[in-house]
């Protein structure tokens, strides 16, 4: 016997609170996880893609993922998102986060596209935090634009660290003591207002709130940043015991109505 069985759609009440869309690397191990972890389940329906990256971590890489950027957008299922984010800091510093921008729109409906690079600036200026210590992953020629593109923001790197690394697989096994040890090592400079731990691969996620702790300044790392601009933008909270200060400073974890 077979028969077909009633039903009705989901109401808005009983939908999740906001749509959001990810465009995440094919060689990234860690930003899945991390943006599991700082919204509620129930809280929002979160949509992922994946665009094809190298395994080499370099400017031309990074730059050739814009070709890339449409048709990979394109696989998230269709419908109206309240935000997509890109998950790449350094691709954005590469692209421009305008025409990353310009690209996602393109090819899904949405009227917020959030990146690492944005996300941390408008992070960081809720904090008062307009001289920061960098720490990143990758090689110079990786990492040293950045600098520039965040003095673009109006945001001062007074001191960098990289781990001069460019092969992205071995990114993500970078150790939290090691990226812990990099961090305290910027706080130390003179100046420094809040310490930014850059790369959506970069395993940073459990030494936020002990770095901030030891060294007494604000620490962001991109994955911080990109769900706390996400949740702004679908008017969520982050889940409650997310890291940082940047989720327990009054009026930064939902967007003001």
């Amino acid at each position: 016997m077979s028969a077909f069985a009633p039903y009705r759609l989901m109401t808005e009440e009983e939908a999740p609170a906001a749509r959001l869309g990810l465009v995440v690397l094919q060689t990234d191990e860690v930003l899945e996880t991390d943006l599991r972890r700082l919204f509620e389940p129930d809280a929002i329906a979160l949509h992922i893609t994946r665009i094809p990256s190298g395994a080499e971590v370099t400017p031309e890489a990074l730059s050739a993922m814009e070709a890339a950027l449409p048709a990979a957008t394109a696989l998230l299922p269709p419908g109206r998102y309240d935000a997509i984010g890109y998950g790449c800091t350094s691709g954005t510093v590469m692209i421009g986060a305008e025409r990353v921008a310009t690209l996602i729109q393109g090819a899904a409906e949405t009227g917020t596209v959030v990146t690492p690079l944005t996300a941390a600036a408008d992070a960081l200026a809720a904090l008062g935090a307009r001289r920061i210590g960098l720490l990143s992953p990758y090689i110079a020629s990786v990492s040293a634009p950045m600098e520039d593109a965040f003095a673009g923001l109006g945001i001062e790197t007074v001191s960098r660290i990289s781990f001069g690394e460019e092969t992205e697989a071995r990114v993500a096994r970078i150790a939290p003591a090691s990226i812990r040890a990099a961090a305290q090592a910027l706080a130390q400079t003179p100046g420094v207002e809040a310490l930014f731990l850059s790369c959506t691969n970069l395993a940073a996620h459990s030494v936020i709130d002990a770095l901030e702790a030891e060294t007494g300044l604000p620490v962001v790392t991109s994955n911080l940043a990109l769900a706390w601009a996400l949740a702004r933008a679908g008017d969520v909270a982050l889940a409650p015991g997310a890291p940082g200060r940047l989720t327990r400073e009054e009026g930064t974890t939902r967007r003001s109505a």
